[in-house]
């Protein structure tokens, strides 16, 4: 079966406003070209315990989790201690991320003239960077070579750790798909398919939406209300979604029930997920 996606963004940037996120719509994006769907996101600060908490769930998941952010080795990173903290892992210094960073900074002190000392206390700080837990697997990083990490969970599920810098982490996301997940791209395509109503409520419409549901199993009955659309108006988009193969025919249900109970339809819109 296709494993569920999820991310964590972590950050107190993003939870105060200082920064926005513009990982969630990537990582749809990224997930959309490939066949595949998001099904959660967590957004956590700076926060050790929270973080741990969000990892505890990924790794007790069967999914395919990426995390975006806090893997630095300033004060305020946490992510590679709450991951080793919720695999209950010590934290060990990956010999292959080691080697990268050094060349990161000897590619630094080239640009600036400067000669490489590997033992100046700033230099011996940066390999922190490299500090995974045990058993982790380097993401290579192509903007500045210092690696992020993927770990397995005891419950089977994965989770891919990325920088927040959006120009590091969505190539090493797209990496770790291509790597680790290429067995379920467009394995089982996706599509949706719905209805504007007009003057449609919710509640009424609710038991329709059970039916649909209880009689094609696999499908998702959704319903989208809007109270001011600058075309339509006030209205109910209604639809049905799932794999490709079974929306046809939870669609037809659901239209002909609209037909039969004599609602007022708008234009009609398909979407291949």
């Amino acid at each position: 079966m296709t494993p569920s996606f999820g991310l964590v963004i972590v950050g107190d940037e993003i939870l105060s406003g200082k920064r926005a996120d513009k990982h969630l719509p990537k990582l749809i994006e990224l997930l959309g070209a490939r066949g595949l769907v998001l099904s959660y996101a967590d957004y956590v600060g700076d926060d050790r315990p929270r973080i741990t908490a969000a990892l505890e769930r990924a790794f007790a998941s069967a999914d395919i989790v990426f995390s975006c952010g806090g893997i630095g080795a300033t004060p305020d990173d946490h992510t590679r201690q709450c991951a080793a903290a919720a695999l209950q892992r010590p934290l060990v210094l990956h010999p292959e991320a080691a080697a990268l960073i050094r060349e990161r900074m000897q590619d630094v002190a080239r640009e600036q003239g400067e000669t490489f000392d590997p033992e100046r206390p700033d230099n011996l700080h940066r390999l922190n960077m490299g500090v995974f837990p045990e058993g982790a697997r380097i993401i290579p990083n192509p903007y500045n070579k210092i690696p992020g990490f993927s770990c397995d969970g005891p419950g089977g599920g994965t989770v891919h750790f990325v920088p927040g810098f959006p120009v590091m982490a969505w190539p090493m996301v797209e990496w770790a798909l291509e790597h680790y997940c290429a067995q379920w791209f467009h394995r089982q395509p996706q599509a949706e398919h719905s209805i504007v109503l007009y003057g449609a409520m919710e509640a009424a419409l609710t038991p329709l939406m059970e039916r649909i549901e209880a009689d094609h199993p696999g499908i998702k009955v959704f319903s989208l209300p809007s109270v001011d659309h600058p075309v339509h108006g006030r209205h109910v988009e209604l639809g049905v979604k799932g794999a490709a193969s079974l929306v046809p025919a939870a669609w037809q249900a659901l239209l002909q029930a609209l037909h039969q109970v004599g609602a007022n339809m708008g234009p009609e819109m398909v979407r291949s997920l």
